[in-house]
């Protein structure tokens, strides 16, 4: 099988993963207790008030009905009207999504550029000191929660020394990267600690194979050896790391974007879910599905890339 008709496999199996999640959140969403009218307009509404703004929403008709025009939408490109901002939700996730993106892509490069050179010193130097401090500094991210991280940062390097704002987004680029340091390097901690542990594994099981003892014995320098071979050969396995652990980032953005107040879609998942807003919350379990499911295709084309094998 050639590389594209094998891409091509790839980009068919995220439709129907696609049509499962849509159809689990929908039903999922709907098990929440509580309903949306009761979450706006509290205890005390009048059944009228709440049979009309059902009927204007469309809350009132059965569940397969409700079902059938919300897919509908996704194929119209309409997702639908928020509940509780009484906005389009297209134009809600396109002003949140980019907070989170930034957030997520950003915590992976810093998480990745402090993974990689210590692994590197890690298994170069195994069971020596580098390789256990390395090891026991990571351990504390495994170990330790994210909100504490984040509240731990936020107190030292924001509240105390001031040299990062306490929460917000900022205006410019320039402005957003420094506005989300602090909570990438929250995101990053765990998983450079992960992917420190896996890299280092990987680079230790290379550095025994055989096709390094005959690159040594050919005389070629230790650089080349390393970057070469050892390099392309451990990032196979650490690849795959990184793209199943993208859930994981945009996961753990909820919490962070609620301790750092940055508005992205993460906080706006927790807003729309405590006031039962069913659009919201069905839209943006599928746009963070899609990103997920791209996340994994670019995943497989770089291990194509490292690997000649995979894809043939």
């Amino acid at each position: 099988m050639n590389r594209g008709a094998w891409l091509l496999g790839r980009l068919a199996q995220i439709v129907p993963s696609f049509l499962l999640i849509g159809v689990v959140v929908f039903v999922l969403a709907r098990l929440l207790p509580g309903d949306p009218m009761s979450a706006m307009l509290g205890d005390h509404a009048s059944d009228a008030t709440i049979a009309r703004l059902n009927a204007q929403l469309g809350l009132d008709q059965s569940i397969p009905v409700q079902f059938l025009a919300f897919v509908e939408g996704i194929f119209r490109g309409e997702l639908g009207v928020s509940i509780a901002y009484r906005v389009p939700v297209t134009q809600l996730i396109a002003e949140r999504l980019p907070a989170t993106l930034i957030l997520t892509g950003l915590s992976a490069v810093i998480g990745i550029v402090v993974a990689v050179p210590l692994a590197f010193i890690a298994a170069m130097r195994e069971n020596q000191w580098p390789d256990l401090v390395i090891r026991s500094v990571f351990q504390v991210g495994l170990s330790t929660p994210i909100f504490y991280v984040g509240l731990l940062l936020l107190t030292v390097f924001a509240a105390q020394l001031h040299l990062f704002p306490v929460g917000g987004y900022g205006e410019g680029w320039a402005d957003h990267l420094w506005h989300l340091f602090l909570p990438a390097c929250t995101l990053a901690f765990s998983f450079a600690a992960i992917l420190m542990r896996s890299l280092r594994g990987a680079i230790l099981q290379v550095l025994t194979a055989e096709f390094v003892d005959f690159a040594r014995a050919k005389g070629l320098r230790s650089r080349l050896i390393l970057g070469r071979h050892v390099l392309r050969n451990a990032l196979i396995a650490t690849v795959t790391l990184v793209g199943l652990h993208v859930g994981s980032l945009l996961g753990g953005a909820v919490i962070t974007e609620s301790v750092f107040a940055v508005p992205g879609v993460g906080r706006l998942m927790v807003e729309s879910i405590f006031a039962r807003d069913y659009p919201v919350i069905q839209s943006l379990t599928l746009v963070l599905a899609v990103l997920v499911s791209l996340a994994f295709l670019v995943t497989d084309i770089v291990q194509m890339w490292l690997d000649p094998r995979v894809g043939r």
